[in-house]
């Protein structure tokens, strides 16, 4: 393995301090090679959404589903088209130690900011940021954007959620082939050239085939005019002065030699390299094999052997770069490729289980729920202050209504007079259509907690922007049709879900404004620290909206359509979901989870 300095890498790279207290660098995936590990995944989920469809239709087509297979087939395909877009990369990611299939084709990872593994919830960040990336529409123009112009090529979504996208690389470490017996039997005992002059050698070693004969012969020249006074024992040419000198400088340092001037701990790298390079080039081979297989595919003793080598080679990083005092060497960068790679197995996140789920449902969430109950209320307030507005206003006057409500609205409306006399429900009872009913609920209400998750990084303004919309679409609605006299005719539908539904509505739009508090209020700490601490908490309350609104959907989409329940039914339902919502959110403190 030689030593040679490496020219300065156009790549841009990221320094990480290992527990070890060793310090290796990352080279940053860029814009190129991210969009097309994007198209690769977009492919597969194509492919993925194609063969939903094709199962769906064999299922039809054999009766296996209900009387009311349309309806279910088309619920199983709203479904899978969701859990496609939005659970994909989540999935992988979070499972896969930060890869999905198009990254591991093209050797990239998401890994933290310190260089650990990327979490589950770290991963479901970056992704559902993807509401802005995405923009202008599916263009992933801002994402793109901020991938080019940040420093360490992180989109929106990986400043949320504190991630680097990296390349990775074997480390490969060679002997030179020219290395014969009577080379070896010659045994060079010193160094005649500086490692920056050796490097400059072999550059014009390795690129003299592309030059012109003048520009060859007139930079060979001005070489061996230098050097030929430092080696006065090898003779010829100048062309054959140089190759005789890159030989000797190249054996000298495999075997150990010093380079010229080199003093102190510098002195030690070509002897480090040398005894070193076997072991690592073995470790490589383990490394690239344990990534193929996983860790935790290894045997207990596997595993401790695994870990005790990495910090060899951790120790051996820590003792070159002293030794090359900071260079750019190329033994130091395939080194800490090695290091890099070996962290990233060894610190990965713990393996998901059906018991953690469960404690992070029943514990975490809850608790950051009752700890971000502040940001909570305060969406509550910026959705149902204008709902009000919206409600009073209509209710005085009934023609403002048509400046904001969409005519689709005012026209059920209108309807919605004749329904109530002749006993009807709000909508007509979709019935075999109920599946496709709810399933297209709970895809859209997530949907929109999602976004205002999301566009809490827009310092908080898309977050408030959604919440008063929707604040005043919905007390424009009610007013409307209060203002008609039909209001129990709505109230008789929204009853059952909507303490679920607006309920997860206000956790969301927390969320997003805990995201916005990072932006403007980080306090004692950077934007950046607090901006990630920030959206680790705000997943937690997405989390919680998500589970309320699939209960909420169902609720929406199979009961709260039925013309022939009674108001006090329907009632009853709306007290078990409070009592489910207030319930779930008081969670955890019997086990000792306020702390």
């Amino acid at each position: 393995m030689t030593a040679p300095v490496r020219p300065r890498s156009i790549d841009a790279q990221v320094d990480v301090e290992t527990p070890e207290q060793v310090t290796f660098s990352y080279t940053l995936a860029g814009p190129g090679s991210r969009a097309l590990a994007a198209m690769i995944d977009y492919a597969i989920c194509f492919v993925a959404f194609l063969a939903v469809i094709l199962l769906v239709g064999l299922l039809r087509a054999g009766s296996i589903l209900p009387t009311a297979s349309g309806a279910w087939a088309a619920a199983v395909l709203i479904l899978a088209q969701f859990a496609i877009v939005w659970g994909y990369y989540v999935l992988f990611e979070g499972t896969n130690d930060g890869q999905t299939p198009g990254k591991r084709w093209l050797h990239l990872r998401v890994v933290q900011d310190g260089g650990f593994s990327v979490t589950f919830a770290a991963s479901a960040i970056r992704n559902l940021a993807r509401v802005i990336d995405l923009q202008p529409i599916v263009l992933y123009g801002v994402g793109l954007a901020s991938i080019a112009l940040s420093k360490n090529s992180k989109r929106v979504g990986d400043m949320i959620a504190g991630t680097i996208v990296v390349r990775e690389r074997v480390a490969r470490f060679q002997s030179d082939a020219r290395n014969t017996a009577g080379a070896e039997a010659r045994a060079p005992l010193q160094t005649h050239l500086t490692d920056d002059e050796f490097a400059v050698l072999a550059r014009f070693a390795d690129r003299k085939a592309t030059l012109s004969a003048e520009h060859r012969e007139r930079f060979a020249a001005q070489l061996a005019e230098r050097f030929r006074p430092r080696a006065p024992g090898i003779g010829g040419s100048d062309a054959a002065f140089l190759a005789a000198l890159q030989s000797h400088e190249l054996l000298a340092r495999q075997r150990g030699v010093a380079a010229r001037s080199d003093t102190g701990a510098a002195r030690e790298q070509h002897a480090l390299i040398a005894a070193g390079s076997p072991k690592w080039t073995a470790f490589a081979k383990r490394l690239a094999e344990v990534q193929r297989i996983g860790l935790a595919n290894l045997s207990e003793r596997d595993v401790s052997e695994f870990v005790a080598q990495y910090r060899e080679m951790s120790t051996d990083l820590a003792r070159l770069q002293t030794a090359t005092r900071g260079r750019d060497v190329e033994s130091v960068f395939a080194l800490s490729r090695l290091v890099a790679g070996a962290h990233n197995l060894v610190y990965r996140q713990r393996v998901l289980t059906a018991t953690t789920v469960l404690d992070y449902l029943t514990g975490t969430v809850p608790r950051e729920i009752r700890t971000s109950v502040r940001p909570i209320l305060l969406a509550a307030a910026l959705m149902f202050g204008p709902a009000a507005i919206a409600w009073v206003a209509v209710v005085r006057q009934p023609s403002v209504a048509s400046e904001f409500i969409p005519p689709g609205m005012m026209e059920r409306a209108r309807q919605g007079v004749e329904r109530a006399k002749k006993g009807e429900g709000y909508i007509p009872d979709p019935q075999l259509m109920r599946p496709v009913m709810a399933s297209g609920i709970v895809a859209n209400n997530v949907q929109v907690t999602f976004a205002a998750f999301a566009f809490g990084v827009t310092a908080g303004i898309g977050t408030v922007l959604l919440l008063v919309f929707n604040g005043v679409s919905f007390g424009g609605v009610l007013g409307l049709y209060q203002s008609k006299g039909i209001l129990p005719l709505i109230l008789a539908f929204v009853a059952p879900h909507s303490v679920l539904e607006l309920g997860a509505i206000c956790i969301a739009g927390g969320g997003g404004l805990l995201i916005a508090a990072g932006i403007l209020l980080p306090g004692a700490r950077t934007r950046r620290e607090a901006l990630v601490a920030n959206g680790r908490r705000a997943i937690n309350l997405i989390a919680g909206s998500t589970l309320f609104l699939v209960i909420a959907g169902t609720i929406e989409g199979f009961i709260s359509p039925i013309p022939w329940w009674p108001i006090e039914w329907k009632a009853g339902v709306t007290v078990v979901t409070a009592v489910f919502f207030f319930g779930f959110i008081g969670l955890g403190r019997a086990r000792g989870l306020e702390g």
